[in-house]
């Protein structure tokens, strides 16, 4: 009996991987151009490749680009760039930068968290009958909106004040602290989220919890130490390819080992990056270079996957939609910005100061893109609120740049002292990253580098360390 031969993916991927990156890099380079970070490019890149327009325009030319074939595989090695990503993330997490700002950096980021967790939470409630898919709960709902409107992203923010010279700046060190706070917290909220739309009863959600607590404990209290004496040989023991194996290896065990607990891969692969040790050029060298090829060569394929779930016509479908995303954006702005910029002032900052890290906290990007995925795969949310939620990421994301502009115009940057590194030019030292994500070959035996959505870098300065 004949059988149909089933056509290689192979060709259709050869065509599809070349398209995005080309186009994902071309999206981040011309909104630099206009003082945007480049994951706006990116972003927008992604949705535009979508049912947004291309496939709104031209299905025939989308359906050529991105068949039902490939659609598996371009999501399974963009996933692969969000796990290495979410590594680096936790890598350059370094909770030292609270020092000298923990009570106000603490103040600031539970005030930007929790301001947007009520304010979202009544928004969500008033959402539910509308958007919950059926089945889901309403605590489930209405938790996974009160969290999604509580996300900053990390390593855009530190982009975006590198990029303006304002990370060596007293606010700027601030931002990056009340980022830092944030960001372990909303991963943390986050992950009780994931467990419970996953349980299908409390006492399964309360082992997830457990589990979840206990692997925590573990990746702390032994394999770190493990990771620290195993680095303070690897320079002379092992080879740098090995090097690089095993922290890739790692990356992957413990993201697997969260997706089985069932708290989702990416709290793994970040978590692993919380515990590698800081400070050896060795690891630093291959963390380099792991950001060179899969940040801008895998992680654009995580931006056109999402742009692929992004559907504007479902907005355009009925005008009741935009008012809705005019409700979201409203309060996710009112709620981060004010929240924060109100903390901050409390907390003894100038109105100036204080605006300005309130503008700099409602920065979401890409941490936001990969939460509404998660969302959006556990079935909490629909399309059509996955659009709308991602437009406001995206707004969010764009008006940070023209906002600090605004609020900074004037005002005189005073760099904070830096420690004596005993070589004049030890920061000339660092190895750099372009834009392009191309690794340059000098010397790493400086400090870290921060790691944004386009494959660029930002040099962490003794100041938030």
């Amino acid at each position: 009996m004949a059988t149909s031969a089933i056509r290689d993916p192979l060709p259709d991927i050869l065509i599809a991987l070349p398209v995005v990156i080309l186009a994902c890099k071309a999206g981040a380079q011309l909104v630099r151009r206009v003082g945007q970070p480049p994951v706006v490019g990116e972003m927008l890149v992604g949705i535009l490749l979508g049912p947004s327009l291309l496939g709104w325009v031209w299905p025939d030319a989308a359906a050529w680009l991105f068949p039902a074939s490939v659609l598996p595989y371009l999501g399974v090695l963009g996933n692969l760039g969000l796990l290495a990503f979410m590594f680096l993330v936790g890598l350059e997490l370094d909770l030292g930068s609270l020092r000298g700002h923990s009570k106000t950096a603490v103040a600031v980021s539970q005030a930007s968290i929790a301001v947007p967790l009520l304010l979202g939470s009544l928004l969500a409630l008033g959402m539910y009958g509308s958007f919950a898919p059926d089945g889901v709960e309403r605590l489930q709902f209405v938790m996974f909106i009160a969290v999604s409107m509580s996300i900053t992203a990390f390593p855009v923010l530190a982009r975006i004040l590198t990029d303006r010279g304002l990370y060596r700046t007293r606010v700027g060190a601030l931002a990056m602290a009340c980022a830092a706070v944030d960001d372990v917290t909303a991963w943390c909220m986050l992950a009780v989220v994931v467990a419970l739309a996953q349980s299908s009863s409390p006492f399964e959600a309360v082992t997830t919890a457990v589990a979840a607590i206990a692997f925590t404990l573990a990746m702390y209290y032994v394999v770190r130490p493990v990771l620290a004496r195993w680095a303070a040989r690897a320079e002379r023991a092992y080879t740098e390819s090995v090097v690089l194996i095993v922290l890739f290896s790692g990356l992957c065990l413990s993201a697997l080992a969260t997706d089985e607990i069932g708290v989702h891969a990416l709290f793994g692969a970040f978590l692993f990056g919380v515990v590698t040790p800081r400070g050896s050029r060795v690891i630093e060298r291959q963390a380099a270079r792991l950001r060179a090829f899969t940040v801008p060569v895998l992680l654009p394929l995580f931006f056109v996957t999402t742009g692929l779930k992004t559907d504007m016509s479902l907005l355009a479908s009925d005008p009741r939609q935009w008012l809705w995303a005019a409700a979201v954006l409203a309060v996710a702005v009112m709620a981060k910005w004010g929240g924060a910029a109100s903390a901050a002032r409390v907390a003894g900052q100038n109105w100036r100061d204080a605006l300005s890290i309130g503008a700099l906290m409602n920065c979401r990007g890409l941490t936001e893109l990969v939460v509404l995925n998660i969302g959006l795969s556990l079935g909490v949310i629909g399309p059509d609120l996955f659009t709308i939620l991602v437009l406001m990421a995206l707004l969010t994301t764009a008006v940070t740049s023209p906002a600090l502009s605004l609020i900074r115009r004037g005002a005189p940057e005073e760099e904070l002292p830096q420690p004596a590194t005993g070589a004049t030019d030890a920061a000339d030292a660092e190895r750099r990253v372009d834009a392009t994500g191309a690794a340059n070959p000098v010397d790493v035996s400086g400090p870290a580098e921060l790691v944004d959505a386009s494959g660029g870098s930002a040099r962490r300065p003794a100041a938030v360390r």
